[in-house]
Order: structure tokens, then sequence, then C-alpha cells
């Protein structure tokens, strides 16, 4: 099955509740885990690629060709998207689409209102003509994403997703609403009142950034109210090193690094299989 763009599965999702997964590529052996765990759950899949990441696995056209060769090689039947997470600028946005992302994140949302209306609009055109879907954010979501980092935490405010909705032509939106990238300090604390009054104002799929560590009922809520993509990372690659860790302290002398990151491949696909299951999109490809 070829790559598909996000907007589909994300409005399927949302009329139906449940949310569809991004998880987020960091090398070879996530696009193994992850691939394995949608096809086994037959879900639908968001693979995610920050710019950092993308550098590390060698840019984002080698990206797209191990994606692509790993789907056919596993003959995956499920919708998968190829998404840039976090996109820094227009210049960006524009080399994941030309390397065949069918999805891009342009995170403008540091910038004022105005100017992060007319860098989006400026993807979203670009994006349509390829076919792309595109995500937007607006607020700050606290932690730290590759070398971004936010201190703290600044709410969407209801009316300005509005303006950024009507001005662009997105097809899903990012509101911070109290999420962090990374593990969280104390509990999190979700701004449901202000997720349902932008989910009914701009009637789009909302997306949740910082999926690790929030409890199944604060997930099952955000869904009711319109979260339709929950971005998990920091939740896998912590499965991973566990596993990793385990294996080389049962066996130290241990060089083969199929040895120790097979372990860890398959700690993934176990923690994507149970957050697929959370979000509801198991089954649903």
């Amino acid at each position: 099955m070829p790559l598909v763009s996000m907007k589909e599965m994300l409005e399927k999702g949302k009329a139906n509740g449940y949310a569809v997964g991004q998880f987020n590529l960091n090398n070879l052996e996530y696009v193994q885990a992850i691939l394995e765990a949608a096809e086994a759950e037959k879900s639908p899949v968001i693979l995610g690629v920050s710019e950092g990441a993308g550098k590390y696995m060698g840019g984002f056209n080698v990206v797209v060709a191990m994606v692509k060769a790993l789907m056919e090689a596993k003959d995956v039947t499920v919708p998968v998207a190829i998404h840039l997470d976090h996109g820094s600028s227009f210049k960006k946005a524009a080399e994941a689409i030309h390397a065949g992302f069918t999805s891009v994140m342009i995170d403008a949302s540091h910038d004022p209102l105005e100017e992060n209306i007319a860098v989006t609009k400026k993807v979203v055109e670009l994006a349509h003509i390829h076919g792309v879907s595109v995500e937007a954010e607006l607020g700050t979501v606290g932690g730290q994403e590759d070398d971004v980092v936010a201190d703290g935490v600044i709410y969407a405010d209801p009316k300005e997703c509005l303006e950024l909705v009507n001005n662009t032509g997105i097809d899903c939106l990012a509101p911070a609403l109290g999420s962090v990238h990374g593990p969280y300090k104390g509990e999190p604390n979700l701004g449901f009142k202000q997720m349902e009054e932008i989910s009914k104002t701009i009637e789009l799929p909302l997306v949740l950034h910082g999926g690790t560590g929030i409890p199944t009922k604060d997930i099952q809520h955000s869904i009711s109210l319109g979260t339709a993509k929950i971005n998990v990372n920091t939740e896998n690659q912590i499965a991973q090193a566990k596993k990793v860790r385990e294996v080389l302290k049962d066996k130290p002398d241990l060089y083969d690094p199929r040895k120790y990151l097979g372990p860890g491949r398959d700690a993934i696909k176990e923690t994507v299989i149970g957050k697929m299951r959370e979000f509801g999109s198991s089954n649903q490809a």
C-alpha cells in the first residue's frame, strides 16, 4: 500500500471516536517496530520525523526510501503517513514534501499570530498541490523537542485558533493545552475546557503533543473532545533503552548490535501496540 496523507485517517478518527498515533522514528529499528505493530493491530499509523532525527538518519530522502522499502518488504496493508514533526520553516517543509513526505507540520507557534498565519498559509499552498496534509500549532508545548526548549506552557487561545484555521486551510491543529515533550514533572494538567471550546469552534481534528505519561482517562477525555492524533516518542525511547540496558547487563560481553537492538526493537513494538489499543485505533484500518 502506498504512503498516504493523514487527512482522511484523522477525519475518520474524529468522526468515530478514536485517535491515530504518531510514533517518531529515530533509526531503522523504530521503522520496523512501528510498521509491524500497525500491521499486527490493523491500525492506521503516522510515522513522525523531526528535523534532527531526519538528519541523523541521513536526510529526508533516506528516511522515505527506508520506509517505502520496509513497507514493501513487510507487505504492509494499513494506511501509513510519513509526517514532518515540528517543521521549523517553509524551506524545511518544502524539502520534506519534495522528498516524498505525505504530511508536514509547520511550527511557527513561537512567532506572532500574523507571521504564523503567513508562513503556514504558504506551506499549505505548496503541500495541497502535492496532496500532502498540513498540521500547525498555536501556544507553547513545554519540554524539549530536538534543540527546541520551551520553558513552561502557553495555552492556545480559541479565537486565535479560529483565525489561524480560517486564514490558512490547514488540515489539523495542535493547540498547546498543557502537555509537554519528554517526561512529565508531576501530573499532567490538560486544559479540557479550552480543548472543548477549540474543537467546537474550528471543527478540525485536534493534535495532542507529548502523549507520553498522560493517564488513560485523560487520553480518552481528549479523544472525546475532538483529539484525533496523539504524538508519542519518549515512551518508545525509554522502553527501548531499558531493554537494551537489561540485555547488556545480563551479557556484558555482547557486541553484536543485532543481539541487543533486536530486543530493543521488540520493546518498541510492544509499547506501540499498547498505545494503539489505548487510542482506539486498533482494527480501524
